[in-house]
């Protein structure tokens, strides 16, 4: 495994571990880690679909600054995956 992907992956966890983030960030930090995992589809598909569900997350009203933060990372460092 990319060793970017897998440093996105761990971030990921961070995330869906971090008790101060709404339960529902948490739960599509755990789905977008398990779409990027799911070797069945194209990375470039799972890379999209993982940007766009996590660009949702990053505008929820109730997530923390350092979520936030931390999700837009994490989409940056996506989009340098090819």
């Amino acid at each position: 495994m990319d060793s970017k992907l897998k440093q996105i992956l761990d971030i990921l966890d961070q995330l869906s571990e971090d008790t101060s983030v709404p339960r529902n960030i948490r739960r599509g930090a755990k789905e977008t880690k398990e779409r990027l995992l799911d070797t069945n589809e194209a990375l470039d598909v799972r890379t999209a679909s993982a940007i766009f569900t996590l660009d949702e997350l990053a505008n929820d009203p109730n997530i923390p600054l350092h979520g936030r933060t931390l999700i837009w990372n994490i989409i940056s460092q996506l989009e340098t995956i090819k």
